[in-house]
């Protein structure tokens, strides 16, 4: 939620008219699952991604070699790759902290 904002920018840069970048951007706030992450009707590449993250941070220890092969086939190099693992590792890592910390977030625009 934090970084919604950013994101819908960061879709309206990439072409994605506002109206609709807003809608992905609130379908993705309330997804909790693969299945939710369909109804967002995002691009492939995007949808791996997407796809890969929420495994990492929900079931980390079942990804396989299968899950780095999907990302590839949607045009992901060994970089990108690596860098989708590492910011989402990270921001789990992050958002533990402020759990445990008792951090509560600050209201953001859209």
């Amino acid at each position: 939620m934090h970084h919604s904002r950013g994101l819908r920018l960061e879709l309206i840069k990439s072409g994605t008219a506002n109206d609709d970048a807003v809608a992905i951007v609130d379908k993705l706030k309330s997804s909790t699952s693969f299945e939710d992450l369909v109804l967002c009707e995002l691009p492939e590449k995007q949808f791996a991604i997407l796809k890969y993250a929420l495994k990492l941070t929900q079931t980390p220890g079942d990804i396989d070699a299968e899950d780095v092969t999907l990302l590839r086939e949607c045009g992901l190099n060994d970089r990108a790759i690596h860098d989708v693992c590492a910011i989402t590792a990270y921001f789990a890592f992050v958002n533990r902290i402020a759990d445990g910390l008792g951090v509560e977030l600050e209201e953001t625009d859209r």
